[in-house]
């Protein structure tokens, strides 16, 4: 466990400044490139579990290479390589200040709004008689802002977004059909491996005038999956579904009284139950990319990413 990447204090070639996002640390090179170092902490609730879950950065960095590999026909992105096996660089892009959530199924966050009688998601209406796992006829975009570091993100509707003049109107509306591409995509892709594609999140940026997809893409911090072997059976049994995302750990802190909420106090989590998140990563990565993982050799970790990177920023 010690071993695990929580904290990264580098100086770059060319750096001018670092962000610490929740599980992210992305380093500025010169105003031009991003050096994206995915760390092993963990979210849920918008709170960072005090523990690193051992590959986690490992399984989410090369994943969402081989998908962003993978879409690069549909839009643009901002990879150009990866380094290391935890470090993404890519082009610096300005983000646009929302996210865009696809959902293909009622589950999560919208079951519980829902369950709780809400209705309608970031003005998409929802009909009576939902059952929780439910297929919707077509994937719907329930976008959210893009929070600032420590804060929740909000569910927002097109016209907000429009209104608050947040995104214009031919943007959001291209971002609105990118992502029904990308999601369409990762369902195929997901189908091929027999899992089911629930729902995802997307960010987007703009560089020189162009649209780009930046940061990840179909991992399990960002995606939720269910396996597709079972699914109908579960469903009309009103049981829960096997899934590969970091629900269940959502539902383990649930159980332990943590929602994230003002005056919750964070449980202790087991060295069994990190090592059980380690596996489930592990075990999505080879699910949804059919390749064996190697795990990296993390003796000097933190050493390792700044000599791959430095390396690689000294020859671009």
């Amino acid at each position: 466990m010690s071993k695990a990447i929580v904290k990264t204090d580098y100086q770059f070639p060319g750096q001018k400044s670092v962000y610490k996002g929740k599980v992210r640390d992305v380093y500025n090179i010169n105003d031009d490139y991003l050096v994206m170092v995915v760390s092993d902490r963990l979210s849920a609730f918008d709170v960072v579990l005090p523990k690193g879950i051992p590959y986690k950065g490992q399984v989410l960095n090369q994943i969402a290479a081989k998908f962003l590999d993978a879409t690069a026909d549909i839009v643009p992105n901002w990879k150009i390589a990866t380094p290391d096996p935890t470090v993404t660089v890519g082009h610096m892009c300005e983000p646009f200040p929302v996210e865009m959530i696809v959902r293909g199924y009622l589950t999560g966050s919208s079951w519980r709004l829902y369950k709780d009688g809400g209705r309608d998601i970031c003005g998409v209406p929802l009909p009576e008689g939902l059952k929780e796992h439910q297929a919707f006829p077509e994937p719907i975009l329930t976008p959210t802002t893009k929070a600032e570091q420590g804060a929740h993100d909000e569910n927002i509707t097109r016209e907000e977004i429009l209104k608050q003049g947040l995104v214009s109107e031919e943007d959001y509306l291209e971002l609105e059909r990118i992502s029904l591409e990308l999601f369409k995509r990762g369902s195929e892709i997901a189908k091929e491996k027999g899992l089911i594609l629930v729902d995802t999140k997307y960010e987007f940026g703009k560089k020189d005038g162009k649209i780009y997809l930046i940061d990840e893409i179909h991992t399990p911090d960002s995606s939720r999956y269910f396996y597709a072997d079972g699914y109908q059976e579960r469903f009309d049994k009103g049981e829960n579904q096997k899934q590969l995302s970091k629900e269940f750990v959502r539902e383990w802190l649930m159980e332990n009284n943590f929602q994230g909420r003002e005056g919750d106090v964070l449980p202790e989590l087991p060295d069994d139950f990190i090592n059980e998140i380690s596996e489930r990563y592990i075990e999505l990565y080879e699910s949804i990319t059919g390749d064996k993982f190697e795990k990296a050799d993390v003796s000097t970790v933190i050493d390792r990413v700044e000599k791959n990177v430095t390396d690689y920023l000294n020859n671009l």
